[in-house]
């Protein structure tokens, strides 16, 4: 890597050197050493057992219900798959409201378990839901409440928990993004779904749980899992498969051991860029929302287009050609896809602006937080030259 004094800090759009030889890539991507995975991988081999929930599956569901605070965690095989198994358990019918800013695996999982989403749009200077933006989308026919938490951090959830009370219908948390995190009130939903893919903190490769206090709906959950069930049986209306490998488990147990450290890390990575950003006008790094502690796992900057000198788009394309694969974190919100079009009752234009001014950097096991220094002063010599950039873009 050539450092920023060695370059001069001449952009490569520009005719300089791209900074970094190798791409710098998104995501959380902690993975154990050899060592440690070997000698997991080789005890699943020794006892013949794979999946089927088996003793690391039952082992991960015990300390991931102790990290979180809950009576309950049903490992699962990747977090989308949960969130289809939380909607049979609670027996949804209808529909149910949902950001149209955020991943479009939230929204695709309702369709597949029968129910129709209704997109509302986020809060004032934020992105998530709300009260008010949740309101405004629910119909006669709601069943749900779907709060997706991004970033490390969360929607208003005791907010959301009035309303749902108010409604009579679940709350249910799309906390992909979460895991490691602490939301700052007392509010927790019917039940919360965590992801394990390589992106976030907790990385199995693909994987999630769900996580409730509610043993009758974890019962349901871990007896639609599979055709043959586990724990207790009880009535369920359609089973799946679910399951979770024991690969998959020692994984989560590793990643476990290493949370804390993975949190410092995070933190650290994130701290440079506040740092190297601070003051900048026209961007803003974008905090953790409603968090009592964050895992950090993402590094979202905000642009003003308008006093910065570049747009967010065009900041992507100067950072990419640097070889650091920013990119918008939401490239659309769902009311601007095909599949969900119609499921908007109104102009969203809240999550239109959000989608059009936010880029998200890289952070986690991939890079060290003197990189992400390097990647923000990256970001400041664009501001500085953005006249320049912006001819040539």
């Amino acid at each position: 890597m050539t450092t920023a004094s060695e370059r001069g800090r001449r952009l490569a759009l520009l005719g300089g050197t791209p900074t970094f030889s190798d791409p710098v890539p998104l995501g959380q991507l902690g993975f154990p050493s050899w060592e440690r995975f070997e000698a997991a991988i080789r005890g699943i081999c020794e006892r013949g057992w794979y999946t089927n929930h088996g003793p690391l599956a039952v082992e991960a569901e015990r300390r991931l219900a102790d990290e979180l605070g809950v009576a309950e965690v049903v490992c699962v095989s990747n977090a989308t798959v949960g969130l289809m198994m939380a909607c049979r358990a609670l027996g949804l019918a209808g529909s149910a409201v949902v950001s149209t800013f955020t991943p479009p695996a939230a929204a695709e999982a309702l369709l597949w378990s029968g129910v129709t989403p209704r997109l509302c749009d986020v809060e004032a200077g934020g992105v998530h839901a709300d009260p008010e933006t949740v309101r405004a989308a629910i119909d006669d026919d709601v069943c749900a409440i779907v709060a997706v938490n991004l970033w490390g951090g969360f929607a208003d959830l005791d907010g959301l928990t009035a309303l749902a009370a108010e409604r009579r219908v679940p709350l249910v948390l799309d906390s992909a993004h979460a895991f490691g995190s602490a939301y700052r009130g007392a509010a927790r939903g019917a039940l919360e779904v965590f992801s394990f893919h390589e992106s976030h903190i907790v990385n199995t490769g693909e994987g999630g749980c769900v996580a409730t206090d509610d043993p009758e709906l974890a019962a349901r959950l871990r007896n639609i899992r599979s055709s043959y069930g586990a724990g207790r049986p009880v009535p369920v209306p359609i089973t799946s498969n679910g399951r979770f490998s024991e690969a998959q488990a020692a994984l989560a147990l590793l990643a476990l051991d290493d949370l804390e450290s993975a949190r410092r890390r995070n933190r650290e990575q994130f701290d440079r860029y506040a740092a190297a950003l601070a003051g900048v006008d026209g961007l803003r790094l974008v905090e953790p929302a409603r968090a009592r502690e964050s895992n950090h796992q993402s590094a979202v900057v905000e642009v003003d287009d308008a006093t910065f000198g570049l747009s967010a788009p065009q900041l992507v394309r100067v950072l990419r050609a640097e070889g650091v694969e920013a990119a918008a974190p939401i490239r659309r919100p769902l009311h601007r896809t095909t599949l969900f079009r119609d499921a908007a009752a109104g102009p969203l234009p809240r999550a239109e602006r959000a989608a059009a001014s936010l880029v998200q950097l890289p952070l986690g096991a991939a890079l060290s937080a003197a990189t992400a220094e390097e990647i923000a002063e990256l970001i400041v010599a664009a501001g500085r030259s953005a006249a320049t950039l912006a001819a040539a873009l």
